[in-house]
């Protein structure tokens, strides 16, 4: 039963990552992968933010962590493709794309996990 909650929450996660990637990519620019940045960034919000509120704030389900953390974020949530866009970079010898794509990446990323802890807390 435990594999039902995940594959509910990849197919939400992964219908999400396509439908905003896009948009993103419709809306923006193609040669810096806004659109992984972002879907980087909400997903570590939403995880932060989840896991602080579950753990800290709330006593749920545990169900409720197999379907959000690990089957929603877990497939919304683009890690791999921001590692071989940068490999991608580094391979085109763009070394600040690369550069800005590492930090960018991490520091929002980092920041929202931050941000999304504090909102459950501020519960």
């Amino acid at each position: 039963m435990n594999y039902l909650w995940i594959a509910l929450g990849a197919v939400a996660g992964a219908s999400a990552r396509y439908f905003l990637s896009g948009y993103v990519a419709r809306v923006f620019a193609t040669t810096f992968p806004y659109g992984t940045l972002l879907i980087n960034a909400t997903g570590s919000l939403v995880l932060g933010f989840f896991l602080v509120l579950a753990g800290e704030r709330m006593l749920i389900d545990p169900r409720w962590r197999l379907l959000v953390a690990i089957g929603f974020c877990g497939s919304y949530t683009t890690f791999s493709s921001y590692a071989f866009e940068t490999f991608a970079y580094m391979e085109q010898g763009q070394w600040a794309l690369m550069a800005i794509n590492i930090v960018a990446s991490n520091a929002l990323c980092l920041a929202a996990v931050v941000a999304g802890a504090a909102i459950a807390r501020g519960l």
